[in-house]
Protein backbone atom coordinates (compact mmCIF):
# COMPACT_ATOMS: atom_id res chain seq x y z
CA UNK A 1 0.00 0.00 0.00
CA UNK A 2 1.47 3.41 -1.02
CA UNK A 3 1.67 5.97 1.63
CA UNK A 4 -1.30 8.40 0.19
CA UNK A 5 -3.62 4.94 0.31
CA UNK A 6 -2.62 4.52 3.88
CA UNK A 7 -2.93 8.11 4.54
CA UNK A 8 -6.98 8.06 3.14
CA UNK A 9 -7.45 5.06 5.55
CA UNK A 10 -6.40 6.87 8.37
CA UNK A 11 -8.66 9.72 7.10
CA UNK A 12 -11.17 7.19 6.87
CA UNK A 13 -10.87 5.98 9.76
CA UNK A 14 -10.28 9.27 11.76
CA UNK A 15 -14.31 10.65 9.89
CA UNK A 16 -15.55 7.50 11.27
CA UNK A 17 -14.27 8.05 14.73
CA UNK A 18 -15.44 11.55 14.73
CA UNK A 19 -19.00 9.67 13.92
CA UNK A 20 -19.00 7.04 16.57
CA UNK A 21 -17.98 10.11 18.88
CA UNK A 22 -21.45 12.05 17.97
CA UNK A 23 -23.52 9.33 17.69
CA UNK A 24 -21.94 8.66 21.04
CA UNK A 25 -23.16 11.79 22.27
CA UNK A 26 -26.17 11.47 20.64
CA UNK A 27 -27.22 8.30 22.83
CA UNK A 28 -25.94 9.96 25.95
CA UNK A 29 -27.84 12.87 25.62
CA UNK A 30 -30.69 11.07 24.39
CA UNK A 31 -30.69 9.13 27.78
CA UNK A 32 -30.25 5.94 25.50
CA UNK A 33 -27.19 4.48 26.91
CA UNK A 34 -29.02 2.03 29.04
CA UNK A 35 -31.13 0.78 25.78
CA UNK A 36 -29.38 -2.08 25.58
CA UNK A 37 -29.23 -3.67 29.21
CA UNK A 38 -26.03 -5.98 28.31
CA UNK A 39 -23.00 -5.93 26.02
CA UNK A 40 -22.48 -6.57 23.11
CA UNK A 41 -25.14 -7.54 21.89
CA UNK A 42 -28.84 -6.27 23.03
CA UNK A 43 -30.98 -8.67 24.82
CA UNK A 44 -28.29 -10.95 24.35
CA UNK A 45 -29.33 -10.61 20.40
CA UNK A 46 -27.28 -8.65 17.35
CA UNK A 47 -30.25 -6.38 16.55
CA UNK A 48 -32.68 -5.33 18.98
CA UNK A 49 -35.60 -7.44 19.39
CA UNK A 50 -38.83 -6.54 17.47
CA UNK A 51 -41.11 -9.52 17.11
CA UNK A 52 -43.99 -9.76 20.09
CA UNK A 53 -42.31 -12.85 20.92
CA UNK A 54 -38.84 -11.69 21.10
CA UNK A 55 -39.93 -8.56 23.04
CA UNK A 56 -41.70 -10.72 25.73
CA UNK A 57 -38.73 -13.07 26.09
CA UNK A 58 -36.36 -9.81 26.70
CA UNK A 59 -38.91 -8.70 29.35
CA UNK A 60 -38.73 -11.61 31.02
CA UNK A 61 -34.73 -11.86 30.89
CA UNK A 62 -34.69 -8.19 32.19
CA UNK A 63 -37.81 -7.10 33.92
CA UNK A 64 -35.77 -4.56 35.22
CA UNK A 65 -35.24 -3.12 31.68
CA UNK A 66 -38.26 -3.62 29.60
CA UNK A 67 -37.11 -2.94 25.51
CA UNK A 68 -37.26 0.58 24.46
CA UNK A 69 -36.75 0.05 20.71
CA UNK A 70 -35.83 3.26 19.74
CA UNK A 71 -33.22 3.89 22.75
CA UNK A 72 -32.16 0.02 21.72
CA UNK A 73 -31.75 1.34 18.51
CA UNK A 74 -29.75 4.35 19.04
CA UNK A 75 -27.44 2.36 21.31
CA UNK A 76 -26.62 -0.78 18.77
CA UNK A 77 -26.29 1.94 15.93
CA UNK A 78 -23.50 3.14 18.10
CA UNK A 79 -22.27 0.14 18.51
CA UNK A 80 -21.87 -0.88 14.90
CA UNK A 81 -19.86 1.97 14.73
CA UNK A 82 -17.98 1.30 17.09
CA UNK A 83 -16.93 -2.07 15.82
CA UNK A 84 -16.32 -0.37 12.34
CA UNK A 85 -13.74 1.94 13.50
CA UNK A 86 -12.14 -1.26 15.66
CA UNK A 87 -11.88 -2.66 12.17
CA UNK A 88 -10.34 0.15 10.63
CA UNK A 89 -8.07 0.58 13.40
CA UNK A 90 -6.89 -2.97 13.04
CA UNK A 91 -6.20 -2.59 9.57
CA UNK A 92 -3.90 0.41 10.26
CA UNK A 93 -1.88 -1.56 12.55
CA UNK A 94 -1.49 -4.65 10.14
CA UNK A 95 -0.72 -2.14 7.35
CA UNK A 96 1.98 -0.53 9.31
CA UNK A 97 3.60 -3.60 10.75
CA UNK A 98 3.78 -4.60 7.13
CA UNK A 99 5.43 -1.68 5.75
CA UNK A 100 7.15 -1.35 9.17
CA UNK A 101 10.56 -1.19 7.18
CA UNK A 102 10.00 1.55 4.87
CA UNK A 103 11.37 5.02 6.06
CA UNK A 104 9.15 7.38 7.64
CA UNK A 105 5.92 4.62 8.13
CA UNK A 106 4.40 5.18 11.85
CA UNK A 107 4.47 2.05 13.75
CA UNK A 108 3.71 2.91 17.72
CA UNK A 109 1.30 5.39 16.91
CA UNK A 110 -0.74 2.36 14.99
CA UNK A 111 -0.15 -0.34 17.62
CA UNK A 112 -0.73 2.41 20.27
CA UNK A 113 -4.43 2.56 18.79
CA UNK A 114 -5.14 -1.24 18.92
CA UNK A 115 -4.63 -0.86 22.34
CA UNK A 116 -6.67 2.30 22.93
CA UNK A 117 -9.61 0.95 21.01
CA UNK A 118 -9.84 -2.01 23.02
CA UNK A 119 -9.55 -0.25 26.44
CA UNK A 120 -12.66 1.79 25.02
CA UNK A 121 -14.53 -1.17 24.32
CA UNK A 122 -14.26 -2.44 27.92
CA UNK A 123 -14.92 1.48 28.81
CA UNK A 124 -17.98 0.78 26.95
CA UNK A 125 -19.40 -2.50 28.22
CA UNK A 126 -19.07 -1.02 31.51
CA UNK A 127 -20.94 1.98 30.83
CA UNK A 128 -23.64 -0.11 30.68
CA UNK A 129 -22.97 -3.11 32.76
CA UNK A 130 -22.45 -0.52 36.01
CA UNK A 131 -25.09 1.42 35.11
CA UNK A 132 -23.79 4.95 33.50
CA UNK A 133 -21.19 5.37 36.31
CA UNK A 134 -20.14 8.80 35.71
CA UNK A 135 -16.45 8.38 36.19
CA UNK A 136 -16.52 5.61 33.14
CA UNK A 137 -18.67 7.75 31.24
CA UNK A 138 -16.48 10.57 31.23
CA UNK A 139 -13.23 7.96 30.92
CA UNK A 140 -15.55 6.67 27.87
CA UNK A 141 -15.56 10.15 26.03
CA UNK A 142 -12.26 10.85 26.65
CA UNK A 143 -11.07 7.68 25.09
CA UNK A 144 -13.03 8.26 22.40
CA UNK A 145 -12.00 12.44 21.60
CA UNK A 146 -8.00 10.40 22.34
CA UNK A 147 -8.78 7.90 19.96
CA UNK A 148 -10.02 10.76 17.57
CA UNK A 149 -7.47 12.85 17.64
CA UNK A 150 -4.29 9.99 17.00
CA UNK A 151 -5.92 8.92 14.58
CA UNK A 152 -5.78 12.83 12.91
CA UNK A 153 -2.13 12.67 13.92
CA UNK A 154 -1.83 9.06 12.02
CA UNK A 155 -3.33 10.97 9.17
CA UNK A 156 -0.70 13.70 9.48
CA UNK A 157 1.95 11.65 9.62
CA UNK A 158 1.27 9.63 6.40
CA UNK A 159 0.14 11.97 4.43
CA UNK A 160 2.91 13.16 1.38
CA UNK A 161 3.48 16.67 1.62
CA UNK A 162 6.49 19.03 0.52
CA UNK A 163 5.88 21.68 2.95
CA UNK A 164 8.81 22.59 4.86
CA UNK A 165 8.43 23.13 8.65
CA UNK A 166 7.51 26.39 10.19
CA UNK A 167 10.02 28.48 12.50
CA UNK A 168 8.24 28.84 15.64
CA UNK A 169 9.71 30.30 18.97
CA UNK A 170 9.33 28.12 21.94
CA UNK A 171 6.73 30.26 23.57
CA UNK A 172 4.42 29.41 21.19
CA UNK A 173 4.86 26.21 21.24
CA UNK A 174 4.87 25.80 24.66
CA UNK A 175 1.01 27.75 24.76
CA UNK A 176 0.37 25.71 21.77
CA UNK A 177 0.84 22.16 24.35
CA UNK A 178 -0.74 24.29 26.92
CA UNK A 179 -3.86 24.98 24.92
CA UNK A 180 -4.51 21.41 24.46
CA UNK A 181 -3.90 20.52 28.18
CA UNK A 182 -6.53 23.04 29.37
CA UNK A 183 -9.54 21.84 26.57
CA UNK A 184 -9.00 18.47 27.11
CA UNK A 185 -9.70 19.37 31.12
CA UNK A 186 -12.70 21.12 29.96
CA UNK A 187 -14.20 18.44 27.70
CA UNK A 188 -13.63 16.03 30.73
CA UNK A 189 -15.73 18.62 32.49
CA UNK A 190 -17.80 18.53 30.35
CA UNK A 191 -18.13 14.84 30.34
CA UNK A 192 -18.74 14.85 33.89
CA UNK A 193 -21.64 17.76 33.36
CA UNK A 194 -23.37 15.01 31.49
CA UNK A 195 -22.93 12.21 33.11
CA UNK A 196 -23.80 13.78 36.50
CA UNK A 197 -26.92 15.53 34.38
CA UNK A 198 -25.95 18.72 35.70
CA UNK A 199 -26.08 20.46 32.37
CA UNK A 200 -29.48 22.10 33.75
CA UNK A 201 -28.63 22.66 36.76
CA UNK A 202 -28.17 26.72 36.64
CA UNK A 203 -31.25 27.52 33.47
CA UNK A 204 -30.11 31.52 33.31
CA UNK A 205 -26.60 32.97 32.04
CA UNK A 206 -24.41 34.25 33.27
CA UNK A 207 -25.66 33.96 36.71
CA UNK A 208 -27.63 30.88 38.32
CA UNK A 209 -30.50 30.75 39.87
CA UNK A 210 -30.28 34.32 39.63
CA UNK A 211 -27.20 34.46 41.82
CA UNK A 212 -23.80 34.80 40.65
CA UNK A 213 -22.54 32.03 43.35
CA UNK A 214 -25.66 30.51 44.47
CA UNK A 215 -25.56 27.25 47.04
CA UNK A 216 -23.14 24.68 45.85
CA UNK A 217 -21.73 21.54 47.26
CA UNK A 218 -18.42 21.17 45.75
CA UNK A 219 -17.42 18.30 48.03
CA UNK A 220 -20.08 16.19 46.80
CA UNK A 221 -20.15 17.15 43.73
CA UNK A 222 -16.79 15.78 42.68
CA UNK A 223 -17.22 12.04 44.23
CA UNK A 224 -15.26 9.61 41.34
CA UNK A 225 -15.79 6.36 43.08
CA UNK A 226 -19.26 5.45 44.95
CA UNK A 227 -19.05 1.84 44.46
CA UNK A 228 -20.97 -0.95 42.51
CA UNK A 229 -24.75 -1.55 42.57
CA UNK A 230 -26.41 1.92 41.77
CA UNK A 231 -28.55 2.73 38.71
CA UNK A 232 -27.14 6.64 38.01
CA UNK A 233 -29.78 7.05 34.73
CA UNK A 234 -30.69 10.24 35.19
CA UNK A 235 -28.65 11.19 38.27
CA UNK A 236 -28.41 10.43 41.68
CA UNK A 237 -26.98 13.99 43.12
CA UNK A 238 -29.01 16.50 44.54
CA UNK A 239 -29.55 20.15 43.02
CA UNK A 240 -26.41 21.69 45.20
CA UNK A 241 -24.10 19.15 44.02
CA UNK A 242 -25.34 19.82 40.24
CA UNK A 243 -24.87 23.15 40.59
CA UNK A 244 -21.29 22.78 41.87
CA UNK A 245 -20.53 21.11 38.91
CA UNK A 246 -22.16 23.53 36.25
CA UNK A 247 -20.56 26.39 37.99
CA UNK A 248 -17.22 24.75 37.84
CA UNK A 249 -17.90 23.69 33.89
CA UNK A 250 -18.49 27.28 33.67
CA UNK A 251 -15.27 28.74 35.19
CA UNK A 252 -13.73 26.44 33.08
CA UNK A 253 -15.21 27.84 30.19
CA UNK A 254 -13.90 30.84 31.16
CA UNK A 255 -10.35 29.37 31.49
CA UNK A 256 -10.50 28.34 27.70
CA UNK A 257 -12.52 30.58 26.53
CA UNK A 258 -9.21 33.06 27.62
CA UNK A 259 -6.07 30.74 26.81
CA UNK A 260 -7.44 29.21 23.27
CA UNK A 261 -8.42 33.34 22.49
CA UNK A 262 -5.23 34.72 23.40
CA UNK A 263 -3.26 31.31 21.33
CA UNK A 264 -5.67 32.37 18.60
CA UNK A 265 -4.65 36.21 18.36
CA UNK A 266 -1.07 35.65 18.88
CA UNK A 267 -1.03 33.48 15.84
CA UNK A 268 -3.06 35.95 14.12
CA UNK A 269 -1.21 38.90 14.68
CA UNK A 270 2.39 39.10 14.34
CA UNK A 271 4.62 37.82 10.98
CA UNK A 272 3.43 34.27 11.02
CA UNK A 273 3.27 31.92 8.54
CA UNK A 274 -0.06 31.47 6.45
CA UNK A 275 -0.48 27.97 7.72
CA UNK A 276 -0.18 29.47 11.10
CA UNK A 277 -2.59 32.06 10.39
CA UNK A 278 -4.92 30.44 9.25
CA UNK A 279 -4.96 27.85 12.14
CA UNK A 280 -5.80 30.90 14.62
CA UNK A 281 -8.21 31.54 12.48
CA UNK A 282 -9.99 28.17 12.91
CA UNK A 283 -9.50 28.17 15.81
CA UNK A 284 -10.62 31.36 16.53
CA UNK A 285 -13.58 30.51 14.99
CA UNK A 286 -14.04 26.81 16.44
CA UNK A 287 -14.00 28.71 20.41
CA UNK A 288 -16.56 31.19 19.72
CA UNK A 289 -19.18 29.09 18.03
CA UNK A 290 -18.39 26.22 21.12
CA UNK A 291 -19.08 29.15 23.59
CA UNK A 292 -22.02 30.25 21.49
CA UNK A 293 -23.69 26.04 21.63
CA UNK A 294 -22.75 26.42 25.31
CA UNK A 295 -24.59 29.49 26.46
CA UNK A 296 -27.63 27.94 23.94
CA UNK A 297 -27.64 24.74 25.73
CA UNK A 298 -28.50 26.14 28.98
CA UNK A 299 -31.18 29.18 27.34
CA UNK A 300 -32.85 26.69 25.30
CA UNK A 301 -32.97 23.91 27.97
CA UNK A 302 -30.34 21.70 26.27
CA UNK A 303 -32.09 21.16 23.21
CA UNK A 304 -30.88 17.80 21.22
CA UNK A 305 -29.15 19.45 17.99
CA UNK A 306 -27.18 21.38 19.94
CA UNK A 307 -26.15 19.40 22.51
CA UNK A 308 -24.96 17.40 19.95
CA UNK A 309 -23.20 19.67 18.06
CA UNK A 310 -21.64 20.98 21.31
CA UNK A 311 -19.62 17.64 21.61
CA UNK A 312 -18.92 17.89 18.08
CA UNK A 313 -17.73 21.03 17.47
CA UNK A 314 -15.29 20.17 21.03
CA UNK A 315 -13.96 17.42 18.84
CA UNK A 316 -13.48 19.39 15.77
CA UNK A 317 -11.60 22.15 18.10
CA UNK A 318 -9.29 19.82 19.46
CA UNK A 319 -8.11 18.55 15.97
CA UNK A 320 -7.25 22.32 15.28
CA UNK A 321 -5.39 21.91 18.08
CA UNK A 322 -3.41 18.70 17.21
CA UNK A 323 -3.04 20.30 13.88
CA UNK A 324 -1.33 23.18 15.42
CA UNK A 325 0.90 21.17 17.42
CA UNK A 326 2.04 18.61 14.51
CA UNK A 327 2.87 21.67 12.38
CA UNK A 328 4.68 23.69 15.24
CA UNK A 329 6.48 20.46 15.75
CA UNK A 330 6.76 19.33 11.81
CA UNK A 331 10.19 18.97 11.29
CA UNK A 332 10.88 16.85 13.96
CA UNK A 333 7.73 14.99 12.94
CA UNK A 334 8.84 14.46 9.68
CA UNK A 335 12.55 13.02 10.50
CA UNK A 336 12.78 8.78 9.56
CA UNK A 337 11.72 6.88 12.60
CA UNK A 338 9.10 4.21 13.78
CA UNK A 339 6.85 5.99 16.02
Amino acid sequence: MQKSAYAKLALFATILALGVVLLGAYVRLSDAGLGCPDWPGCYGKLVVPKQADAIAAANAAYPERPVEPDKGWKEMVHRYFAGALGLAILALALLAWKKRRQPGQPLVLPVMLVGLVIFQSILGMWTVTWQLKPVVVMGHLLGGMATLSLLWLLFLRSRPSDRAAVNAAKGLKLAAAAAVVVLVAQIALGGWTSSNYAALACTDFPTCHGEWWPEADFEEAFVLWRGLGMNYEFGILDNPARVAIQLTHRIGALVTVTVLGALALALLVGRRAPMLRSLGAVVGVLLCAQFGLGVANVLLSLPLPVAVAHNGVAAILLLSLVTLNYTLHRREAREPHHG
